[in-house]
């Protein structure tokens, strides 16, 4: 009996005193949650940019929202400058979104596995969209084939 009442006591944690130094246990792995703060803050200034650079292109310049079209998407697309800007807004919105909605799911899933399987799903829409995403942009075809001469852009050849 008291054996057991000892070994209680001595594996209760051990209460610091007040004016002790905090010493942090090392909880972490490496410098993951740094580095993703870090993205945040990077990506975050750099979509402020490509958004309202794409704004100001789209709904700013020439007749403005009116202007928009399968035409005016075609016509956009097929620079190469304009496929890499619309390329790097999708992958660094969904990454910048998918780090965001993992610190949520970490802060406030208290299970392990409902935290697990929530990242999961999260994984795996973040790939589906952005894959769906960026075939959209470099497989996307502004002359199709039989489409009628008033819809296509002017570059296309009837």
């Amino acid at each position: 009996m008291a054996d057991t009442a000892t070994e209680a006591q001595t594996s209760a944690p051990e209460i610091a005193a007040p004016r002790d130094r905090y010493k942090r246990k090392k909880t972490t792995r490496g410098n993951y949650e740094l580095y993703s703060w870090v993205f945040m803050r990077a990506s975050g200034v750099l979509l402020v940019v490509l958004i309202f650079g794409h704004l100001f292109v789209n709904l700013m310049v020439g007749d403005g929202v009116h202007a928009i079209d399968f035409a005016f998407v075609g016509g956009k697309w097929s620079s190469p400058f304009w496929q890499v800007w619309d390329l790097l807004m999708l992958w660094l919105a969904m990454f910048h979104g998918t780090n965001g909605v993992r610190t949520v799911i970490n802060d406030y899933a208290e299970r392990d596995g409902v935290r697990m399987t929530l990242k999961v799903l999260l994984y795996l829409a973040a790939v589906i969209t952005v894959v769906l995403g960026t075939l959209v942009i470099f497989t996307f075809s502004p002359c199709p084939h039989g489409a009628p001469a008033d819809l296509v852009p002017a570059f296309c050849s009837a």
